[in-house]
């Protein structure tokens, strides 16, 4: 049995004619026919009384017209609404991002997609890389932005945009008029840093160590969970602290931070958009793989 044959079925007994419904199938009557009987066959039963004048239903055929119905009925709707997710009309979209993109690159993007899908429903979740990276894993999240590159079996991980990490300080800090120092002078000063699983600070630690710089001589004064609250712990004179330039850009424009450079080294890492390997039938998703590809965050800066 299968739809066809069903859809074959439903046309004779509406037209109440084989001919009819040949003709409104675009099919040939032998072929019609054959459907019919083959339908027939496998359920055991006489579907249809023949005459010369008309086709009439027989007692198995009127228990089973409605049946027909109803499953042709769901059959047409599940059609619509995968058509409907294929041209992006409707759909759900989980989303996870760590702070830096997740905080100031990803509500502008998702507003923009949602304003070309807006029947996409998208939810953000912000955390860790480490943690967005394992919600990905287990298939709770389409699509994660993180500041750490991924290289599991199951997961796809490509670069998307480069990133600079930056050092701030607060106007009144004795740096703050500099633009640049030597990275061996972070040792002498309190620094505030973000909390173990943080693409952030793995790139700080990789790239203090290749510069001979041990992450466990600098003056550590606070662990933070979120960008924006070392940045007020900055702002407060509680220590300095190395952070993204997406973060610290406006605040630098506002004259409420310094911005310096080191010397001896390029703090730079690239952001990188992952995925389950196994991306099945995740219309929206693909949708806002592509989306993101297309766009040169720079160009807002």
């Amino acid at each position: 049995m299968n739809f066809k044959q069903l859809e074959t079925f439903l046309r004779v007994v509406e037209w109440q004619s084989f001919t009819k419904a040949a003709q409104h199938l675009y099919l040939s009557q032998p072929t019609i026919s054959l459907q019919i009987k083959a339908l027939e066959k496998e359920l055991q039963v006489i579907l249809f009384q023949r005459n010369e004048k008309k086709v009439t239903l027989t007692e198995a055929g009127r228990l089973f017209y409605p049946e027909v119905k109803q499953i042709l009925h769901h059959y047409y709707n599940i059609q619509a609404g995968l058509e409907d997710l294929k041209e992006l009309k409707t759909g759900r979209l989980m989303i996870g991002a760590s702070t830096i993109p997740g905080e100031y690159l990803l509500p502008q993007i998702i507003g923009d997609f949602h304003h070309k899908y807006p029947g996409i429903k998208i939810n953000l979740r912000i955390s860790d890389s480490a943690s967005i990276g394992a919600k990905v894993r287990h298939k709770e999240i389409d699509v994660g932005i993180v500041g750490l590159p991924f290289t599991e079996d199951d997961i796809v991980c490509t670069p998307w945009i480069k990133d600079y990490l930056v050092l701030i300080v607060p106007p009144q800090h004795k740096w703050a008029q500099l633009k640049s120092i030597n990275l061996k002078e972070l040792r002498k000063e309190p620094i505030i840093i973000r909390e173990p699983g943080s693409g952030t600070r793995r790139t700080i630690e990789l790239l203090l160590e290749k510069k001979g710089v041990s992450f466990k001589d600098l003056k550590v004064t606070m662990e933070l969970g979120s960008t924006r609250a070392i940045i007020t712990a900055v702002l407060s004179g509680t220590g300095i602290s190395i952070v993204s330039f997406f973060a610290a850009h406006d605040l630098v424009g506002l004259n409420k931070l310094s911005l310096i450079s080191f010397k001896d080294v390029d703090f730079k890492r690239y952001l990188y958009i992952i995925h389950p390997k196994k991306w099945w039938g995740n219309f929206a998703a693909k949708a806002f793989f592509s989306f993101l590809k297309t766009k040169n965050i720079w160009a807002l800066y």
